[in-house]
């Protein structure tokens, strides 16, 4: 597509694109990690990956014997 474009074309896309990201609202780093942590803390007393899953919920677990590699 840019192949088929003159430079000035180019430019003038170039310049549209950064005029959208110019109005971008942009907030702080430490603000975005500080949100981002409470997030992941807020989850973490439900997250399974953490506290595991209960024997009677999980699907994997049970009477349907295991593996035994010999």
């Amino acid at each position: 597509m840019a192949r088929d474009m003159s430079d000035k074309e180019i430019l003038k896309m170039e310049l549209e694109q950064l005029k959208k990201e110019v109005s971008t609202p942009r907030t702080p780093v430490g603000a975005n990690c500080a949100e981002t942590i409470a997030f992941v803390e807020g989850l973490l007393p439900n997250d399974p990956l953490i506290k595991g899953v209960p024997d009677d919920k999980n699907p994997y677990k049970g009477d349907k014997g295991g593996c035994i590699i010999t």
